[in-house]
């Protein structure tokens, strides 16, 4: 196919590969044709249609060209699919003498990433006519040259290639001289100027020559430089190299002032004529940066900078010349020895920040190109990564590499990854390069909340606050943000048929289990239910745990006593006969306490009992026995007072009345105990009036006793003042006062002490009168036992009960009443 541009006419050929390989990218390659020097936005080709791909793939995979290290001289039209000129290319700057001249390119697509290599061929124009060096060259010839004698000439110089370089060079006149032309194993060709007629200098002393060399191209261009001839005298002999062809081999990077060869000429004449001169006739300039020859020794010296890289032979065309302007010319053929002094290339061509951590394997996070200008070994380049992350490298085409994910990635055990890509040649010592990619791995929501336990137990003391913290479950999630964020959940249960939300509630942030009511260790002792630990990802992944609440038991429950049942309205005696023995089992005391534990742990003791010494209660298992042998003399009624306690911190305690008939008959214990109600109606007034009493006689006491001192300190005081005085001493007496003749109220001033048992309901008053040591003991009938029937809180749990103080009350005013008489 053929496109037309302006002034030109451009052919270009499509050579398409397309390889699929095994890889996630796939990659093609392309060549066209294109001339030089076509203007700025050009069109180069149709790169979207020759490889198949529409404009939208080339949008959303954000096309784009690289072009290596050349200039961008092509740029593409994501528009329309097209390349187009973007500078003005000159295939003479760009390449040189290198033939063929081709731009390297690739286009990068991403989502997936591909790779398209490109090839454009630059053609040459024939836009450089040949030039010579200067512009004129001067002989000095003898007029006896011989015919056939050669004379170099320069060459002239076209930066065009192929048919548009230099073709042919026409000397003109040709009466003397004719030009001869040799090809030379670089291509060029080798201009002698042959003399074919021999020169008289008396014809003519000087000629003018004109040498026009001319390319091939259309139409033709020419360059021209001016010859002349200077005829001299007598110099038959030219100089004659050892050697036509020198070989000579140089480091590259070897320094200034190295020798390169030497080489030698000989003059067959002697004297002046016979000295030789020599001199580099390359008509290259960057040859003659590199080298110089010396003059008279003939030796070649470096004195530029050798480059593998951008020669690898080089040839010098040498000439020596003795003194009579004969000559001759020889060539030396440089060999470069490459070493290894360019490290690889890398350059990243695309590359992703950011990876998921579910990514299959195989995929693409990165693209690279690689490249060493050395040869051979030098240029054989290895690339591989730093050890122990899950990527690897692989050479996709020849200097292009691709990072690849190897295993499956995991967040949780790598955040982020710093991948060292390090490329190294075979040369000795090996050059190296390397760079370093950071890859993030972003989070994706595959971890489930994990409780710290399996399963959690959590205690709580019955009657609890409502709303009081009774355990906290925590959960952890590997993830990260937001699919790290827990939140905890009470799972819909029962117990006992209640929904578990109306026992405990679940904090959503925190964890915190707190109790929604007040726990009673009687009705339950434990429940079990579900936590739920759910994260914020999308979706959302969870985990529960089973948590067990037990309940403590608290000594929130006194003792309930089961046997004597204690009634109202009756009493119930327990019959013991008068021959009961030591040990004789009256009755058993049962009680229960619906705590547990130490809690229910019951204790029984006799608190108070009408004779302490007839019986006892067993401490563990409350049995109430005989403790002597009953006799006549014991009373038929006995009442016992038997408290009942659990062992809980503070303990807690109940009290049972048992009342005890001692008697061989049911009529004589019907008798005893027929006007207990009547004696309970009497005994409460009774107390109440004695009470009474005891507090009147103490009020009046006191006061008594308060009126007796202030008179006596008052006596004593008047005493006091009548002995130191002269005055007669007047008693006075206050009114009612009793003196110590008798004559008052009260004969004598009496002390009494009240001794009070706990054990029994028996107290003893002892009184003394003043200024006497008798001691007045009580008669035995102004005590008695009280009996009453145990309420629900009875006065007998009291220290100081009133039937108690009654009782002393009424043994006081007893004895008060008989002494007065």
């Amino acid at each position: 196919m053929s496109l037309e541009y302006p002034g030109k006419t451009m052919k270009r050929q499509v050579l398409l590969f397309i390889s699929v390989l095994s890889f996630t990218s796939v990659f093609g390659q392309v060549s066209y044709s294109i001339p030089e020097e076509m203007e700025k936005g050009s069109l180069v080709c149709n790169v979207a249609q020759d490889l198949g791909l529409d404009f939208k793939r080339l949008k959303s995979g954000r096309a784009r060209i690289h072009s290596g290290d050349s200039a961008e001289y092509i740029e593409l039209n994501k528009e329309r699919g097209v390349l187009l000129i973007k500078e003005r290319i000159d295939r003479e700057t760009l390449c040189g003498e290198t033939t063929p001249c081709a731009l390297h390119l690739q286009m990068i697509l991403e989502n997936p990433m591909e790779l398209f290599r490109i090839t454009i061929e630059i053609t040459d124009i024939n836009d450089n006519s040949p030039s010579f060096t200067s512009s004129e060259k001067r002989f000095e010839i003898s007029e006896s040259a011989v015919i056939g004698s050669k004379f170099v000439l320069e060459k002239a110089i076209d930066a065009d290639i192929g048919a548009n370089s230099l073709q042919s060079y026409s000397l003109n006149p040709t009466n003397n001289f004719a030009l001869k032309l040799e090809n030379q194993a670089d291509g060029s060709k080798k201009v002698e100027m042959v003399l074919q007629k021999p020169l008289d200098r008396e014809q003519q002393e000087q000629i003018s020559l004109l040498l026009t060399a001319l390319d091939g191209g259309q139409p033709r261009m020419s360059g021209t430089m001016q010859i002349t001839v200077h005829v001299l005298d007598v110099n038959d002999n030219a100089p004659v190299f050892t050697k036509s062809v020198y070989k000579a081999t140089i480091t590259e990077n070897s320094p200034r002032g190295t020798s390169v060869i030497t080489v030698r000429a000989s003059d067959k004449d002697g004297g002046s004529n016979g000295e030789i001169s020599y001199a580099i006739s390359n008509n290259k300039r960057r040859l003659s940066d590199l080298f110089q020859i010396d003059r008279k020794s003939g030796e070649v010296i470096l004195i530029g900078e050798i480059d593998y890289e951008k020669a690898k032979l080089l040839q010098i065309d040498i000439e020596a010349i003795d003194n009579g302007g004969l000559s001759d010319s020889s060539k030396i053929l440089v060999e470069v020895i490459d070493v290894n002094d360019n490290s690889p290339q890398l350059k990243i061509l695309s590359k992703s920040d950011s990876i998921l951590e579910d990514s299959p394997e195989n995929t693409v996070i990165s693209m690279l190109s690689v490249n060493d200008p050395d040869s051979e070994r030098n240029g054989e380049v290895k690339c591989n990564i730093n050890d122990d992350i899950p990527f690897k490298i692989q050479n996709t085409m020849n200097g292009f590499y691709s990072l690849v994910t190897e295993v499956a990635l995991d967040r949780e055990l790598a955040s982020q990854y710093n991948i060292t890509v390090t490329c190294s040649d075979e040369g000795v010592p090996s050059l190296s390069s390397s760079v370093t990619l950071t890859l993030q791995i972003s989070d994706v929501n595959d971890n489930a909340p994990v409780f710290e336990r399996s399963s959690y137990e959590a205690y709580i003391v019955e009657n609890n606050t409502p709303g009081l913290s009774i355990f906290t479950v925590k959960a952890r999630d590997a993830d990260w943000n937001q699919n790290a964020r827990v939140s905890y959940i009470l799972e819909d249960s029962s117990v006992n048929g209640v929904p578990v939300s109306s026992y405990v509630s679940v904090s959503a942030d925190s964890g915190v289990i707190h109790a929604v009511r007040s726990f009673d260790y009687e009705q339950i002792k434990d429940f079990q239910f579900r936590v739920k630990a759910q994260d914020g990802g999308s979706p959302p992944l969870s985990s529960n745990v089973s948590v067990k609440v037990m309940i403590q038991d608290q000594n929130d429950n006194p003792p309930q006593v089961l046997y004597p049942v204690q009634t109202g309205g009756s009493l119930v005696a327990e019959m013991v006969p008068r021959s009961a023995d030591v040990g004789y089992l009256v009755t058993k005391v049962v009680a229960v306490d619906v705590d547990s534990g130490q809690n229910a742990w019951l204790s029984y003791k006799l608190q108070k009992a009408t004779d302490r010494a007839l019986f006892e209660v067993g401490l563990q298992n409350g049995e109430i026995r005989t403790i002597r042998q009953v006799t006549d003399k014991d009373a038929v009624k006995q009442r016992l007072t038997v408290i009942v306690e659990d062992n809980g911190q503070p303990s807690r305690s109940a009290t049972v009345i048992v009342n005890v008939a001692v008697a061989d008959s049911f009529p004589e214990v019907l008798s005893e105990f027929t006007d207990s109600t009547h004696d309970k109606e009497y005994n409460d007034n009774l107390t109440f009036y004695l009470v009474l009493a005891l507090a009147v006689v103490s009020f009046l006491f006191i006061t008594c006793l308060v009126v007796i001192i202030s008179v006596k300190i008052y006596r004593w005081r008047q005493s006091r003042i009548l002995y130191h005085s002269s005055l007669p001493v007047i008693p006075y007496y206050p009114p009612r006062y009793s003196d110590t003749l008798g004559t008052g109220t009260l004969q004598h001033v009496y002390n009494y002490e009240v001794c009070r048992t706990t054990d029994s309901r028996k107290s003893d008053c002892k009184f003394g009168r003043a200024g006497s040591q008798n001691v007045l003991i009580m008669d035995p009938s102004s005590t008695g036992t009280m009996q009453r029937i145990q309420s629900e809180k009875s006065i007998l749990d009291e220290p100081d009960s009133p039937l108690e103080v009654g009782h002393i009350v009424t043994s006081f005013v007893q004895y008060s009443n008989s002494n007065l008489m």
